[in-house]
């Protein structure tokens, strides 16, 4: 049987050079500084103030002085890379990547460090095991993941990933943001990174189409934006989902509802109401309509329409639909509202739209309003009253010249209710209202809140908002729906 040596199909590299840094041979008498220096000027990424002693020619031998930066203590941060980038081109030269995709990633990379020391060791880099086992990673990281974001993309306390490009990238923490020390080389290794992430996904980008919305394989919303759009070099922006779906339990420990609050969504769901979520970017949509999904039935159809697959549902029947850009000559364009007039013809019973956004508002409340109850979607707004204006809106950009009751007459009878999620300035999400959508009075849609997010100030000692959840008092006109499904909510549920 072949060795995984063999599988990976290595080649000889030929007997290594003469490292700079090797000991003088025997015979050849002891170095003198004339050779020392000689030896110093030759090599070249060794620092002017390096110490008159043989070294590695990218690796400084003095002790890192903060141990807590990733890799090799260097000589500088421009030799680093370079040495990285060195290394990747000799696996590039002696592997053949044909047969990558045919071996498990645990085998590669067992594999490909085994070879990697081997290459370290032909180029005589002094590393001591700490450095060797975190400059190998990196190494493997930018030969099979997506180099210097790989820290990044394995941090579950990382939200989200913005990239200012290669040498500024924050990432949200708790919901503030923060500077990294993770650093690209420069505009070129950034753009090889987004290119390996677009085109895993089968998209594409370059100055023709300059901008991208695609996915990580586990499920991240990337958006990629690179010259000349960007004006300052390329620029990513990663939003990580939890690679465990979070249930609505998990939200209630965070504070972001009220167990109270919980039961009735789940009533509504159950009892095929359908649902707005509305919010501003970042405040959890996505995460919510995740978790009111796993309030569905089992035994239902469901068909999901995104722009980026990131929804993760739970049952065992879904029919997951993706839009797809234009091709290089402008044609083979899928919209999210050829996504939903299509899925009307699949046979849902619920119908799921990741995000609305234009005119595919239409097609959604029309599904909504002939026969597909208990529908869901997300989409922009502040607050529940705008959410029906930012509805107006994308009716109109369907370009159906409807006039403004139409609008409101299809919004008041297709939504019965609007969740609103807020991220509040301490960084922390909440659900701040649970709004009934009741009927029109003259030109006016009417809505009632049930539950809302009483702010009371903020904690001068943590920061964090003070404020509790409570209802409003009010008996929503979806009870008697509710009873119809056999769904039974506590008396005093709504009660102040």
């Amino acid at each position: 049987m072949a060795s995984l040596r063999d599988r990976l199909g290595v080649r000889a590299t030929g007997p290594a050079a003469p490292a700079p840094t090797a000991a003088p041979k025997p015979g050849a008498g002891p170095a003198t500084p004339a050779a020392t220096a000689e030896r110093q000027q030759a090599a070249p990424a060794a620092p002017p103030a390096a110490p008159p002693k043989p070294a590695s020619p990218a690796v400084s031998n003095a002790a890192p002085a903060n141990r807590q930066q990733a890799g090799a203590q260097v000589a500088s941060r421009a030799g680093y890379h370079e040495l990285k980038s060195r290394m990747h081109r000799k696996l590039i030269d002696v592997l053949d990547l044909s047969v990558l995709n045919t071996m498990s990633r645990p085998e590669l990379e067992r594999e490909v460090t085994k070879i990697i020391n081997d290459l370290i060791n032909q180029e005589g880099i002094n590393l001591n095991r700490r450095e060797r086992e975190t400059f190998v990673k990196e190494v493997l990281d930018e030969l099979l993941g997506f180099g210097p974001l790989e820290p990044l993309l394995d941090d579950p306390d990382v939200n989200d990933i913005l990239v200012n490009g290669p040498k500024q990238v924050y990432v949200e923490r708790r919901g503030k943001l923060y500077l990294t020390n993770v650093q690209f080389k420069d505009d070129g290794h950034l753009a090889q990174v987004i290119d390996r992430i677009v085109s895993g996904v089968g998209r594409h980008i370059d100055e023709a189409q300059p901008m991208c919305d695609c996915r990580l394989p586990d499920g991240s919303r990337v958006n990629a934006v690179i010259p000349p759009v960007a004006v300052d070099g390329p620029s990513l922006s990663i939003r990580k989902f939890r690679k465990d779906v979070l249930g609505i339990q998990a939200l209630i420990d965070f504070g972001a509802l009220s167990p109270m609050m919980s039961a009735v969504l789940q009533a509504c769901v159950k009892s095929r109401l359908n649902i707005l979520i509305s919010g501003g970017t970042g405040s959890g949509k996505t995460t919510l309509l995740n978790c009111l999904s796993a309030f569905v039935p089992h035994d239902e159809r469901i068909v999901t329409c995104e722009e980026a697959v990131e929804l993760q549902l739970q049952q065992p029947h879904v029919v997951r639909l993706e839009t797809r850009p234009p091709n290089l000559e402008g044609r083979g364009e899928v919209t999210m509202g050829n996504l939903v007039k299509n899925c009307l013809r699949m046979r849902p019973e619920r119908i799921i739209v990741g995000e609305c956004r234009g005119g595919e508002a239409l097609d959604m409340l029309q599904a909504m309003n002939t026969g597909h109850e208990g529908s869901m979607t997300t989409l922009h707004a502040n607050s529940p009253r705008d959410a029906i204006g930012r509805l107006e809106t994308m009716i109109a950009m369907a370009g159906m010249d409807l006039p403004a009751r139409a609008m409101r007459v299809q919004i008041a009878s297709a939504i019965d209710m609007i969740v609103q999620a807020a991220r509040l300035n301490d960084g922390s999400r909440k659900i701040i209202n649970i709004t009934e959508v009741l009927d029109m009075e003259g030109d006016i849609i009417t809505m009632q809140d049930i539950f809302i997010y009483e702010r009371k100030g903020m904690d001068p000692t943590t920061g964090k908002v003070i404020g509790q959840h409570k209802p409003t008092g009010v008996q929503p006109r979806f009870m008697e729906r509710l009873k119809s499904y056999g769904q039974q909510l506590p008396e005093d549920c709504f009660k102040l």
